[in-house]
């Protein structure tokens, strides 16, 4: 089946609207449309998701996105540099972390949405 498909966007939720916004700028994300409770961010051609203010705790700490990346490593120290962990109470990020076909590290924004940043080899 062929839909001429031109992106695939997900939905997350948000304990702290505002510091959710801030924190998805921080990381390069630019936020293309905001409404009253929603806005969307996307990053380099179409890729994005939807932000809600919006929180289920059961929903929220379950969210997981994969961001693939041509450079681990340069993608990795860009986010060190930000200082995340000690801008945005909530949020983590990991070291990396071998897979199967490839790595990954994870950064969890405040509310809890796990994001796996990661490089298949080639």
């Amino acid at each position: 089946m062929n839909f001429n498909t031109k992106s695939l966007r997900s939905f997350i939720g948000s304990k702290n609207f505002a510091l959710s916004k801030e924190f998805y700028m921080s990381i390069g994300f630019t936020m293309t449309w905001e409404g009253e409770r929603m806005c969307y961010f996307r990053i380099e051609d179409d890729y994005g998701f939807y932000l809600q203010d919006y929180f289920v705790e059961e929903w929220v700490y379950n969210t997981m996105l994969f961001l693939e990346v041509e450079d681990l490593e340069v993608c990795y120290d860009c986010i060190t540099q930000l200082d995340l962990t000690g801008q945005f109470p909530g949020s983590k990020l990991s070291t990396f972390k071998e897979i199967e076909g490839g790595r990954e590290f994870f950064l969890t924004d405040p509310s809890g949405v796990l994001w796996h940043f990661g490089e298949f080899r080639k």
